[in-house]
């Protein structure tokens, strides 16, 4: 984990490793979040559908169990 400092104006200076890691060049925009108490910079995607596609484990399926409750709650 980095530690950075906040400029006059409020500015954020990104370390350079994940400026490269991350592609972030001059001019690039950032989507900021803040979450419990946390915030997030995140690098936009040119599709976050299919970013996000597989950054949920497979097991345990949630569509399965709720099939299976719905099966037992209409018997």
């Amino acid at each position: 984990m980095a530690t950075v400092k906040i400029l006059t104006k409020g500015q954020v200076v990104i370390p350079a490793k994940l400026r490269k890691k991350y592609r972030i060049t001059p001019g690039s925009e950032l989507e900021v979040l803040e979450y419990g108490g946390v915030i997030h910079l995140i690098p936009p995607v040119a599709d976050p559908i299919a970013a996000a596609m597989g950054c949920l484990p497979k097991t345990p399926s949630l569509a399965k169990r709720l099939l299976r409750e719905r099966k037992r709650d209409s018997a």
